[in-house]
Parts: structure tokens; sequence; C-alpha cells
């Protein structure tokens, strides 16, 4: 299967609370009637400051160009601007108010916040309630509107909208016209166009002085930033700056607007996926119309950024084939995802309430808060929850068992990753683009269509398909690493690559028949699962196997990198293969003070250790490792090449011995070749 990297800003996509792209161009002119000043301009960079090149003290950080524009709070000389995306209907912008509520009572004269709007379009009332929050704008009420929108959340139908305008005491029938008439899309729009063009994917998302905040974070993190971008503006005065150029002197050197890219075309399916294989769907959390032409399974964990991710395609496909498709979900929490079968049990327990979607959705929807015990009843309380039979069915861990059976189910099917999807039995492996899961579900419907003209039921389709499919995914059409959460890529080549062992850490005769490099990362699950099968490799080739160790550490772990470095602190002490094992036997424990333990219980000079750390000595190597992989067609770990030929993936003990074998027959073969040559010379 050919690989693919999905190059994926983390912080734009599983970080945001409510998440999807917007779907509106950009309208007309700014809405009329709004106070000057108010209204969102075309989306411009901020202007360069007039007073030259000053810089702020501090370490440079990532800012992003956020024009001002919007109804404001706080003064206009404020030192710290806050320009905030978010949306009416999302329950995480309501739950992030009192936060901002207290910033602005903690700094009063040094803050601003900048709204914009960005209704999300699964929130069916999202852009009413914008709409109404512009006409409240236009008669000078923005934010008391602002303020009863979030309060009364729950209601944002058009009597409720009116009542608040009433309330407020609006003109009526001025507000009326204005609804009416969509005076306020044009506004909202500009507004969704600014914030695509900034990459914003969900709300709600905060740039303060340009710098990205993504979802209903904590005070604590909103006041780390602004208390540094308070010394900066303070460093920018002591030199003479006026107040009112801080903003754009801060970000003169902001990235500028990043342009829309088109939609990537839809990803041709390799042939492998085109078979289907046997998933069973009994009993498990589905939800669209039980006779469905499409079904759609997917293998998922809460704590997976790519799941969250996948989620605002799923809830495109439901708003687009709202009878066509079934959902169907099976989990699969990944062991080094240490809140993800918490978060399984969590909604499992829901799903006994007949609320299983619903803690599913809020789950995904604020996927940057943490997860856990207080989460969980947090959520099941807002879902109106039986909370004493919530709490009890999690410490029984009730969904224990389903839980279980499902990653059963998984691996049988050859789900070694999240998210990974069956749709109709073929699979589609990672979070893939929209175009690419509409592409694949229009070509089976042309299948099932046919089916439904030879006199097929409809609640029949899936069943009959099952009945042909395989039982068992076959080694060579496992997944590929195709932005799932540490899917590892099976792939085993016939092609020869051009690996060179260098000095590497190595162990087995320098001279043996077989060399296997491995690439690989300490905190990868899959790489952990391969050890073994290494291990028994050595002992079935005694004396014929050398392996190579090569650096590939994953930047979604967190402490791979580190484990990386200490292991090669290790080998400058002569012990790396004993620290390898050390890092893999306990690959969840990978922290600085996990290391320096096991660095001390193998006796090394801890100090010399701790110092190589420190001094990141061994980064370089580590980094010139990655390239090399890189360079060889690496993308996802484990990757072994056995003489040149890559196998990527964690596989049994079989597939490696066939390669081994293969490639033992052919140097036993040239070795038998050099001998006869040699003895018809010597006659």
């Amino acid at each position: 299967m050919k690989l693919r990297h999905l190059v994926i800003l983390c912080a734009l996509t599983a970080a945001s609370g409510c998440a999807s792209a917007p779907t509106r161009p950009p309208g007309a002119p700014a809405a009329p009637g709004l106070a000057a000043g108010s209204a969102a301009a075309a989306p411009t960079a901020p202007a360069a400051p007039a007073v030259g090149p000053l810089v702020p003290d501090g370490p440079p950080v990532e800012r992003i160009a956020a024009p001002l524009g919007g109804p404001q709070r706080g003064p206009s000389t404020a030192k710290v601007t806050i320009v905030e995306f978010t949306d009416f209907q999302c329950p995480f912008c309501g739950r992030v108010l009192p936060t901002l509520d207290q910033l602005l009572r903690d700094y009063p004269n040094d803050v601003r916040i900048l709204f914009r709007h960005n209704p999300l379009p699964f929130h069916d009332r999202a852009l009413p309630a914008a709409e109404a929050a512009v006409a409240a704008e236009m008669q000078g009420k923005f934010w008391e509107m602002h303020d009863k929108l979030f309060a009364e959340q729950s209601d944002l139908e058009r009597p409720a909208l009116e009542l608040h305008a009433v309330q407020l005491g609006l003109d009526l029938k001025a507000f009326r016209a204005a609804l009416d008439s969509h005076a306020g899309q044009a506004r909202v729009d500009d507004d969704l166009a600014l914030g695509r063009q900034l990459g914003v994917r969900g709300t709600p998302t905060f740039f303060i002085d340009g710098r990205p905040v993504l979802g209903a974070q904590p005070v604590a993190v909103f006041k780390q930033i602004i208390d540094d971008e308070l010394a900066r503006a303070d460093s920018l005065l002591r030199r003479g700056l006026p107040r009112d150029r801080l903003y754009a002197t801060l970000l003169a050197g902001a990235k500028p607007l990043m342009a829309e890219k088109p939609d990537p075309p839809p990803a041709k399916p390799d042939p492998e996926d085109q078979v289907r294989i046997r998933v069973d769907v009994a009993g498990a959390p589905a939800r669209g119309p039980a006779d469905a032409p499409i079904t759609i399974v997917e293998w998922s964990d809460f704590q997976c950024p790519f799941c969250a991710r996948a989620e605002e395609t799923l809830t495109r496909l439901r708003q687009e084939y709202p009878d066509k498709i079934r959902f169907v979900w099976r989990d699969m929490p990944l062991p080094f995802h240490d809140q993800a079968r918490p978060a399984a049990m969590a909604a499992r327990a829901a799903g006994a309430q007949g609320k299983f979607w619903a803690m599913h959705d809020r789950l995904y929807a604020d996927h940057a808060a943490p997860l856990g015990r207080e989460r969980f009843e947090k959520e099941a309380a807002e879902l109106g929850l039986d909370r004493k039979r919530f709490g009890a069915a999690l410490d029984a861990q009730a969904g224990r068992s389903a839980i279980d059976a499902d990653i059963l189910a998984g691996t049988k099917a050859g789900a070694n990753g999240t998210p990974t999807f069956f749709i109709n039995g073929k699979v589609l492996t990672g979070a893939q683009p929209y175009e690419t899961f509409k592409a694949r579900i229009d070509d089976e419907l042309k299948s099932t269509d046919a089916m439904l003209a030879k006199g097929t039921p409809r609640a029949r389709i899936y069943a009959v398909l099952m009945k042909d499919a395989l039982a068992v995914r076959p080694p060579a059409q496992a997944p590929s690493n195709d932005g799932g959460d540490d899917d590892p890529g099976p792939e085993a080549d016939l092609k020869v690559y051009p690996v060179k062992p260098g000095d590497a850490p190595a162990k087995g005769p320098a001279n043996a028949p077989l060399v296997l490099v491995v690439f690989s990362d300490f905190q990868c699950p899959f790489c952990q699962r391969v050890e073994p099968t290494l291990a028994e490799l050595e002992s079935h080739y005694r004396g014929k196997v050398r392996i190579v160790w090569k650096n590939f550490p994953l930047p979604f772990h967190a402490n791979a990198a580190p484990a990386a470095e200490a292991a090669m602190a290790a080998e400058a002490q002569g012990k790396f293969w004993p620290m390898h094992d050390k890092l893999f036997a306990h690959n969840t424990e990978l922290d600085r003070e996990s290391l320096e333990n096991y660095a001390a219980a193998l006796g090394l000079d801890l100090p010399r250790f701790r110092a190589d750390l420190d001094a990141e000595r061994y980064k370089a190597r580590i980094e010139a490792d990655k390239q090399e992989g890189s360079d060889l067609g690496v993308v996802g770990t484990p990757a072994v090449f056995i003489n040149g030929r890559k196998i990527a993936g964690a596989y049994p003990f079989e597939t490696f011995q066939k390669i081994a074998d293969a490639e033992l027959a052919k140097v036993t073969g040239k070795l038998a070749g050099k001998t006869a040559k040699t003895k018809k010379t010597a006659r």
C-alpha cells in the first residue's frame, strides 16, 4: 500500500472544543447599521508599526496575524488583545465565559476581548443566533444579547430570540426585519472566512496577541500567556512605543493570513482495500437507519487526536447521507492513552442509560479538556444521567468485557491503529479527508443500488455482503499509517533499500548473513510488541542475525525523544541494550525521573548521564537517524529492514521468517557460487 503523511496541526484540530470547517464563502459587504469601527473589515494583517523595528523582550513565540475588529470588551488602550472566535450553540464556548469574565476583572486596564463569529455547520441554531447578535449590535446591544444567548443556550429558536430582544428593550420590528432579511449574514460570513484563513477549525479559539489558545482552557492557561505578554508590552513601552501601537508592533513579525487551500482530490483506493472483511455489528452502539445500505464500523479511541479529527468528517457524512449510512462504534483504547479505557467505560455507562452518543459527542467535542473521572461525572450531570448509577457502573467497570471483545474483534479484522473504518466491510484507515470517505461511499452505493434493483431487501444488504466476506483480514491487507494513531503501516517490499548500519548500536556477529536494521520508538506499543519477535529471530537463526538499532521517535509521543536520548547516553557508558530492554519493559513510564531511575538501576554514572540529557548531547544523532529513515520511506514504527527488505509493522514471527529464509538462501547461494568459482580457478 502506498504510504502517505497527513500533515496535522494538532493544536488546531484535536485541541479545539467543537470542531468543523466553515461551509459558506465570504458574503457581501458587512451588515448595515453597525456602530463605526465595529464591523468586520476585509481580512488584512495588522499595519506595520510606525515606530522603528522594535522587538519585545523575551524568547520568540509563534503568532498568527489576527486583525482587529468586531465587538470589544475592555479598554482600547489595553496592553493585551484577545481575539475570540466562538459559536453561541457550542457548550464549550459557554463554559469558557466565566474564565473570560475573570480575566476582565483581574486585568481591568490591560486586557481587551474582541468577538468574532464562528457558527459551526452542525449546530443548526448557531447561525440564527449569530445573526440575532448582529441585529442587536445594530441597536447598540451586542454584549447584552451575547450574554442572553449564552445564558439560554439550550433554546435558540426564533421565539426565544425575539423574547430576548423584548427583554433588552430593542426595537422589535427592526430586530425582526434584520432576521428576516438576514442582514447580519454578510458580517458572520466575513468572520467565518477570516477564521478559516487563520486556521480556526473549532470553537472556542483565541488569539492572545496572536498566540493561539484552543478550547475552554482553565484560567491559569490564559493568565500564563497574558502575564508573559504584559512583560513584553512593558518592555516596549519603556522604550517609548506609544500604547496604541502595541498590537501592531507585537504582530509585525506574525505569520500572515494563511491562504485557503483547494480541497484535496479523493484518494484512490488500493486494490487490497476492496477486500471485504466480516465485521459484526450486533450489540454495538449504532446511529442512523438500521436498514441503511451503507454501514460504517469505526474502531476508535476517545483520547486519540486523529479520532477526534475524524469526527468532523463523520458529522458531515451524517448531514449529507441522513438515510443512507448507519454508524457503528467499536472501542479500541490504545495502551499508551491512559484515559482512553476509562473514557470508553464512561461512554458505555452513559449508553446503559440511553445516552451513549450524547456522551460520545461531548467527549470528542472538547477534546482539549483533560479526560478523567471528574470530567466524566461532570458530563454525566449535564446530560441528566442518574449520577449514582453512572458512578456505580464506572466503579464496577461494567463495560470492560464489551470493550475487550471490541479490541479482540478489531485485532482480528486488522484494525491495528485508530481510527480504522470498515465501509460495508472495506477498510479505510486514518483521519482521511472528507472527499476520500465520500468517494468510497458513493462507489459503494452503486453496488448496493444494484443489489436493491435485483430484489435484495434494504434491511438485508449488510448481512448479504458479510456472508461472503473474509473472516480474518490477511496480513498483506493490514492497514497503513495514513493519519491514524500509531498505526505502524505494515508493508513487506520486494525492493531492496540501501540501508547503512553505520555506527549505530548493534548486537550479533559482525559478519552475520542476516542484518536487521530496526527503526523504532521506545514509546510506541507496536515497537514494544515486535521486540519478542526480534528475540525469537535471534534464537531461531542463532549466530546468523545481527540487529542494528536506529531511533525514529514519533512526534506525537512526548517521551519518545527523551527516551531515545537516554538510550544513547547509556550506550556511551556501554549499556545501550540493557537500557533498551528497561525502556521497553516500562514504555508507559518514560518521564525524566523514571529515566534516571533506570540509569541508576543499571549502575550508570548518574551525573554523567544527567549531564548528557541536559545538554541534549545525542539530539543531532537521533535526528540523523530520523532523516535516514525518512529517506528510506519510513513513516511509522516499527520499520525493520532485513538485508534491505522492508517490513513495516509488528508482524508475527512467520512474516519475518519468510523473508529471512529467502534472504538467507540468497546469501548461502552466493557463498556457494563463490566457493565453486574459487575451486575452479584453483584447478
